[in-house]
């Protein structure tokens, strides 16, 4: 699967964003090695702390189901609308990447459009990450 179809799978996860308080939505689409894909949405929460990120909503839909190898994953987030600027990875959805992840193949695309996008490894965006083999 190139990017262009992992980022505008990503944006049709977007729309399913559960957003009543902040009115950010976020969509990622998580790419297995075997080739399918998990999307996840934003949902929130009154209370706040029992809120979800997409990509964390992505990675536990996966893994609940049994996967456990990632090759990549696709993320998209901004107010109503075409989002405007890229929406990076919290760092405890970086942590959870981290679990599942090789920092050194595993890519994160954050993107504008399935035009306008940064491509990066998790090594990239989490330098000096604590994972199983730190332990």
């Amino acid at each position: 699967m190139d990017r262009t179809e992992l980022i505008r799978l990503a944006l049709e996860a977007r729309e399913m964003a559960y957003v009543p308080y902040s009115h950010y939505m976020v969509g990622a689409a998580l790419l297995t090695k075997a080739g399918k894909v998990y999307k996840g949405c934003n949902i929130e929460n009154a209370s706040y702390t029992p809120t979800n990120c997409a990509e964390r909503t992505a990675f536990f839909k996966a893994v609940s189901e049994g996967e456990r190898e990632f090759a990549a994953i696709a993320i998209v987030g901004g107010y109503a609308g075409a989002p405007k600027d890229y929406a990076y990875p919290c760092g405890v959805c970086r942590q959870v990447m981290m679990e599942f992840c090789d920092p050194k193949e595993f890519r994160v695309i954050t993107a504008v459009s399935e035009e306008e996008y940064l491509d990066k490894t998790l090594e990239e965006m989490l330098p000096h990450g604590f994972g199983p083999s730190s332990l």
